[in-house]
């Protein structure tokens, strides 16, 4: 009896046991497919990302082609050309010319700045921000005099020294995360003499706090000028600002004072270290290196002259008539005002353009060599035997670089030589990638520490986070698609020889790719964007099924308001640059003039009648203005997210 007792217990462990592995399994299968569509997704997320920075280079352009064809826009405005090519804010030999008559009124109940600045104002500043408190505007504009003032004093790259007693912290873009700064601080501790910081760039746009951490960072640096380090990063670019929301934010914080800040920050950025070496060991920049990197040449290129990184040296630098076009050039836009402060001689080259460009852009890839970075447009895709190469040139080890998200928050590539660390957690929406940061001290290995800054939402399972996540990246691109209806519609028909208004899965996934140039996993993509029949074809109408761009004119062409609302984050930055008093009115005439070199160095095929029509409708007053934002504002898609949602199958 003893013994049949043994076996039926024998036979039940064994059932457990069993049990248990098929649950672990099944598990470890159920947790691989979340986390493979919560890749998928932040695919999607980057993709477009550096789609748009790619559209900001093409935006740069257009300006530079705007000032060579227009030649009468400084008769009308001349800030345009001084904002683009000249200085934009008196250099004031004594800061207080400008600030003495700001103000700060008794009723201000905000942090109260006292210079010189101790740890103190530190510690008042994070005090309230945590509140949710706005720094009065004299106190900021102050901050930035003094900061610039100490910044022209730094050489292009920081030297700086640890040991196995002193550790440096390097953190990678905050983009405007207030949270996550201050969580980096209540885990790491203030910037102090005795804990050095790093910040590794993009402290601004997207996040609704970057004048927060700009006046935190720059009070600390001005505290412990020897201590914290701010490197340059692609977002520190007043370019940049216009299009992801640093100047919006800027604007609507500080409406007197605002345009004032964001002058002077135009030119603080441009006294930003590029890059920082510690131990004469380890380099530590923005974006990446190219195998034409030359730290030499780099360490004497006189940074303050890159105004934007994103608006290069005149074209008509190496034409064999330059000097004879520059005097052309100058005579015919350039105003006396801005002749005679900055001339074009007076920019970098164009080799030490493209150096300072690779430096902010680029991006490591496992493939060998150095090759355009064709995502983002700008800088290069650097291989770990150009990792290699570089290091070994310049007796280095390792290179620390931030500038793209990682799920983890860091990323370590080129057989350990090279480490991605990224700091601004929840970057494209909530639960979507860890931050961190890292510590490092003479002779030991980096240490990796992860947070997530935590809201209701992070809260929730695993499965519930990642549907939000991947939600959101498909209705995204699902307005990218639909922005690109006609074109795609074409695209699809000549695909489509038999006229049966399907596809096979190959053709639409290269038809996708070939008009969007987004890099995405199609096949797998198809299941959230297309029906297919029990042949596997994909009926592509369904591409545009449910979603649609709400015309503000509805009598204007289908072909018209897919364009605007492709271009429509770009006109808007044009449109703010034209409109200098911020009063939110263009002229009819200014409308149709820049819309006409738009529509020239797009390529874009719109009759110069269909904007003659829209300009009249837009006048809704009758007085000869338009109120373009608003106009762009009456833009949105409308989508039933409902079947996006009840979807259960997800991206694969």
């Amino acid at each position: 009896m003893g013994c049949g007792t043994s076996s039926v217990k024998d036979r039940r462990s064994e059932q457990v046991l069993k049990a248990a592995l098929v649950i672990q399994n099944w598990y470890r299968g159920y947790s691989t497919r979340l986390k493979a569509r919560q890749r998928y997704a932040l695919t999607i997320f980057q993709s477009i990302e550096y789609a748009d920075e790619q559209g900001q280079l093409q935006l740069s352009n257009f300006f530079s082609f705007m000032l060579e064809n227009y030649a009468h826009i400084h008769e009308k405005d001349p800030e345009i050309v001084a904002r683009l090519f000249g200085s934009t804010i008196q250099d004031y030999k004594d800061r207080q010319d400008y600030v003495a008559f700001v103000d700060v009124p008794n009723s201000y109940n905000g942090p109260r700045l006292q210079f010189p600045l101790t740890f103190t104002d530190i510690d008042l500043l994070v005090d309230a921000f945590k509140q949710q408190q706005i720094l009065h505007a004299r106190y900021v504009l102050e901050v930035l005099f003094e900061t610039k003032k100490v910044l022209k004093q730094m050489p292009n790259f920081t030297h700086v020294k640890t040991s196995p007693s002193k550790e440096i912290t390097i953190c990678g873009d905050l983009h405007g995360k207030l949270d996550d700064l201050l969580l980096i601080f209540y885990k790491n501790g203030l910037p102090s003499g005795s804990n050095s910081y790093i910040f590794n760039g993009d402290f601004v746009d997207r996040g609704r706090n970057s004048i927060e951490i700009l006046m935190i960072l720059f009070v600390s640096f001005l505290v412990y000028p020897n201590d914290l380090h701010l490197n340059r990063g692609n977002h520190e670019d007043f370019m940049m600002n216009l299009r992801y929301g640093f100047t919006k934010e800027i604007l609507c914080k500080y409406k007197i004072h605002g345009k004032q800040i964001l002058q002077i920050l135009e030119d603080v950025y441009t006294w930003l270290p590029i890059g920082t070496i510690i131990d004469n060991e380890i380099l530590v920049i923005h974006g990446g290196i190219s195998e034409s990197t030359d730290l030499n040449l780099l360490h004497h290129v006189e940074r303050h002259k890159m105004k934007s990184v994103l608006m290069p040296p005149t074209p008509l630098d190496g034409d064999p008539d330059t000097n004879l076009k520059k005097k052309k050039f100058n005579a015919t836009i350039l105003p006396r005002e801005v002749k005679t402060s900055t001339s074009l001689s007076e920019q970098l080259t164009k080799h030490e353009w493209e150096q300072v460009i690779d430096i902010l852009w680029s991006d490591p890839r496992g493939k060998r060599g150095c090759y355009p970075n064709t995502s983002r447009g700008g800088g290069c895709y650097f291989g770990p035997d150009i990792t290699s190469k570089v290091l070994n040139r310049y007796q280095l080890k390792m290179l620390i670089r931030s500038h793209e998200c990682k799920p983890e928050g860091y990323e370590i590539c080129h057989d350990g030589k090279v480490i991605t660390i990224f700091s601004a957690s929840n970057y494209y929406e909530e639960g979507s990638n860890r931050g961190a940061y890292i510590k490092l001290s003479f002779g030991m290995a980096p240490r990796f520490f992860q947070y997530q800054v935590t809201r209701t939402t992070c809260l929730r399972p695993l499965y519930q986070r990642v549907n939000a996540i991947e939600s959101s990246a498909i209705r995204i691109l699902r307005e990218r698609i639909i922005a690109r209806k006609t074109d795609l519609i074409h695209a699809f028909q000549l695909q489509d020889r038999s006229k049966s208004g399907k596809l096979s899965m190959s053709q639409w996934a290269f038809s996708m790719e070939n008009i969007l140039g987004l890099n995405l996993p199609w096949r797998s993509l198809s299941s959230r964007l297309v029906t297919t029949d029990t042949n596997g074809d994909i009926n592509y109408m369904s591409s545009f099924q449910d979603i649609h761009i709400q015309k503000p004119v509805k009598e204007a062409q289908s072909t018209l308001i897919e364009t605007l609302y492709r271009y429509r984050s770009d006109l808007q930055i044009i449109f703010n640059v034209i409109d200098s008093d911020h009063s939110g009115l263009i002229s009819v005439e200014e409308f149709r003039s820049m819309w006409k070199l738009f529509n020239s160095h797009y390529n874009i095929h719109i009759d110069d009648f269909q904007i003659d029509e829209l300009a009249e409708r837009m006048d809704l007053n009758k007085d000869g203005s338009i109120d373009f934002n608003e106009f762009l504002k009456a833009f949105h898609v409308v989508h039933k997210l409902d079947k996006l949602n009840k979807s259960g199958s997800g991206l694969l």
